[in-house]
């Protein structure tokens, strides 16, 4: 029987009295591994009110001291990381050299977090009139929350609660009940960090529990990763309760290839991004924009790089590609794959020959060409191994092709022409931009999010933006 997991409520494991569950699969081998309760609205309140109730203290203990439990924190992860992303591969299907960067890139937030004595400073003037002084503080603002997804399930939620605690908040998270199993491993590790009962908080659940959350009065903001249809809702509702809100939505990410790329190094990144994590990654490349005359090259470098992914089990060696996250996937994609082909695109790869042994969720790498913009994959979000070729004939085409999308996620070039990397940079809406990158993924130092129907909400992800959002500016004005 599978176990059925607890929340982390006041610093303590509690069962879930919820009556449903979901089931937590191997998506390598369709096999459940646990039981998730899909937690309620009574027991999310339990998590606030400790929450609620540690932020009356938190608040007071002093920046340097609030991060010597982050520093902990780093050290046992660092010490843990290889486990980590076992566990990662085990419920997402990742490969292991996959989960292990997320694991790293995640460790990486809480050392940017670990900054906060230097990056929470405020701003002083000395008579701003005569005699009136002026300072700008920064102070925390109680219980924060995030909801997180599948994809990335050790990576993302490290996006905020390092930045929310450190900036002297509290904070209940709420992991995707699809792949929660990071998250406890994570959770596990905070207790053995130490943080004070009701700092941080695990919620498992679903739908209701994404509701409750926007609709909690003790919750002064919202962090969300996921689908931009969910992200608009999260946003409007969360907001509407008068709550900062972050969500973070999807993409249909555009490379641009010039004929002067450089195409091996070109062919070869664009292939890791478009099938690297099967696909499901919101920076993944979905559409080759080629330019003019490097079309075929883009076509045939393209094709041989993806003949030589090996699929299967992410945790097997020299695997290269794992499966996507469950069944239901997995056949919307393969309805997207026929949807392409009913709209006249040419099936240059076929994923749906990939042959992999079991009840795994698996499908191959696919590629389309002579794809057209009025085709469904080359403006709906696909989040699987699908990539598109469209032809254009100049850069400015291309980026009117980039503009007409409503999403803005991550769009990259290839060139090696300083001219048109710098118009690229110049005009592309995307908020995350590439020169020669197949993956825009910024580091934790700088901020992460999208632009148009790829985010909703003001303040980005981590970065010094993240202590925008994790504070509120109070303003003192003093004459004596």
């Amino acid at each position: 029987m599978a176990t059925r997991l607890q929340h982390y409520i006041g610093g303590e494991w509690v069962d879930s009295n919820a009556p449903t569950s979901h089931p937590v699969t191997n998506p390598a081998t369709g096999q459940v591994i646990a039981d998730c309760p899909l937690g309620t609205a009574t027991e999310l309140d339990a998590a606030v009110r400790s929450a609620r109730k540690a932020f009356e203290t938190w608040r007071r203990v002093p920046a340097q001291d609030r991060i010597q439990y982050l520093f902990r924190l780093k050290t046992l992860m660092d010490a843990h990381a290889e486990e980590l992303a076992a566990i990662v591969t085990l419920e997402n299907g990742k490969t292991l050299s996959e989960a292990l960067g997320s694991v790293k890139r995640g460790i990486q937030m809480v050392e940017v977090a670990c900054g906060a004595p230097s990056l929470m400073m405020g701003q002083a003037l000395e008579d701003i009139a005569r005699g009136i002084d002026c300072e700008s503080v920064r102070q925390p603002m109680g219980v924060f929350a995030c909801i997180a997804p599948f994809n990335f399930p050790a990576m993302v939620p490290l996006w905020f609660f390092p930045f929310a605690v450190a900036c002297g908040n509290t904070f209940v998270c709420k992991p995707s009940e699809q792949t929660p199993l990071s998250q406890r491993f994570i959770w596990k590790l905070i207790d053995e960090a130490g943080f004070p009962p009701g700092v941080l908080n695990l919620v498992n659940g679903g739908k209701d529990c994404v509701e409750a959350i926007c609709d909690h009065p003790d919750i002064e903001g919202v962090s969300f990763v996921g689908s931009s249809p969910v992200a608009e809702l999260v946003y409007a509702r969360a907001a509407s309760k008068m709550k900062r809100v972050q969500a973070l939505g999807g993409a249909k990410n555009f490379i641009i290839v010039m004929p002067d790329a450089e195409m091996k190094h070109t062919t070869e990144n664009v292939c890791e991004s478009a099938f690297g994590c099967a696909g499901e990654r919101c920076l993944a490349a979905s559409v080759i924009l080629a330019v003019g005359d490097a079309h075929e090259a883009v076509r045939e470098g393209l094709k041989r790089n993806m003949e030589a992914i090996v699929i299967g089990d992410g945790s097997k060696p020299g695997v290269t590609m794992g499966p996507v996250i469950n069944a239901a996937a997995k056949e919307r994609v393969l309805k997207y794959i026929e949807m392409g082909i009913a709209e006249g695109a040419e099936l240059v790869v076929d994923g749906r020959e990939a042959k992999v042994p079991g009840e795994g969720f698996f499908i191959g790498p696919t590629l389309f060409d002579q794809v057209t913009p009025d085709m469904r994959i080359a403006s709906e979000e696909i989040f699987g191994p699908v990539l598109c070729i469209q032809r254009v004939a100049s850069l400015d085409e291309a980026l009117a092709v980039t503009k007409a999308q409503p999403l803005a996620n991550a769009n990259s070039i290839f060139t090696q022409s300083g001219k048109a990397a710098r118009q690229f940079r110049y005009e592309v809406d995307a908020s995350m931009a590439g020169v020669n990158i197949g993956v825009a993924a910024p580091m934790s130092f700088f901020s992460f999010g999208g632009a148009k129907g790829s985010f909703f909400g003001d303040s980005k992800a981590h970065g010094r933006e993240a202590f925008d959002f994790f504070t509120d500016r109070k303003v003192l004005i003093s004459r004596w």
